[in-house]
């Protein structure tokens, strides 16, 4: 409506705020400026994404529209979206997230995958054999949570060395109601660990090199935990010491699977070929043809 002076100022409705917001985020350097846009301003609205789209038309009150804005400088400025929120999806799951822990990538859904598929080959010839599970370098809990959400007669230790990332991990072990499943502990990888006790290790574990760290995009470089990103000098170090353990503390016949960079992909097959104590060594590819993930079973 015009003051006489001239016409009015455009609303901001949701449709102009996200189409806004997009561009401005693209130039920012955003790989998703669309898809960040549209998680902010829900998680502003306090309302699924969805429901945005019914809403084109509407102008948000103030109140939104100012804890939007705060989202958005943020996300500009490199900070993730999934910290923003204080959660991300995985496995078709949500997972509380913190600065405390790395954000889930789809990438990691393999091992959730492979470990999966291994326990359904094992209960087609055994189906009442239970299963005992170490998930190191847990995090969020993601990994473990998602085993214990699929599997039945199943234990599973979810380990970390921080505590802070122990408590986001605690938090979606209760609010997914797997605490009868999953044993959240502090550790430095499998000290501690029983010999021959475990069916399988699956692990995230740091193994960003020094070089590789310095690389990466400024929004994990300067929000993501570095502890858990560097795996050492070369990236390999702890991967080595944590499939040295995994020999130990596995049964025989136990696999072990680890995600690793496409960058150091040859050197942990090598290694582990070298070792002798594993067979059936088979490195998976993500979806984007890369070199992401070691199986091997304990001879």
């Amino acid at each position: 409506m015009s003051d006489g002076k001239g016409v009015a100022p455009e609303p901001w409705t949701i449709l102009r705020l996200l189409q806004w917001t997009t561009e401005h985020l693209r130039k920012s350097g955003s790989p998703s400026p669309r898809l960040d846009a549209e998680v902010l301003l829900a998680e502003a609205r306090h309302c699924q994404r969805i429901e945005l789209y019914t809403a084109f038309s509407e102008e948000p009150p103030e109140e939104v529209k100012a804890r939007f804005r705060e989202f958005v400088k943020r996300r500009a400025s490199g900070e993730p979206v999934a910290y923003l929120v204080g959660k991300k999806e995985f496995y078709s799951l949500p997972f509380t997230v913190s600065s405390a822990c790395l954000i889930p990538r789809g990438e990691t859904e393999h091992l959730v995958i492979a470990c999966l598929d291994r326990a359904k080959a094992i209960r087609g010839v055994e189906p009442d054999r239970p299963l005992s599970i170490a998930d190191v370098c847990t995090g969020s809990g993601c990994i473990a949570v998602s085993l214990a959400k699929n599997l039945q007669n199943v234990s599973i230790r979810a380990i970390d060395i921080s505590t802070e990332a122990l408590e986001v991990a605690r938090k979606n072990v209760q609010d997914h109601g797997v605490e009868p499943i999953v044993e959240v502990v502090q550790g430095d990888l499998l000290e501690g660990v029983p010999n021959d006790s475990l069916d399988f290790v699956v692990s995230n574990p740091p193994y960003v090199s020094e070089t590789e760290f310095q690389q990466l995009d400024r929004s994990v470089r300067e929000y993501e935990p570095k502890i858990a990103l560097v795996g050492g000098t070369a990236g390999t170090e702890l991967i080595a010491k944590l499939s040295d353990q995994a020999a130990r503390c596995l049964k025989p016949s136990g696999w072990f699977w680890c995600e690793f960079s496409p960058m150091i992909a040859d050197q942990v097959e090598s290694d582990l070929q070298k070792d002798g104590r594993w067979g059936n060594i088979a490195v998976l590819k993500d979806l984007a043809g890369h070199k992401r993930l070691i199986a091997a079973q304990k001879l």
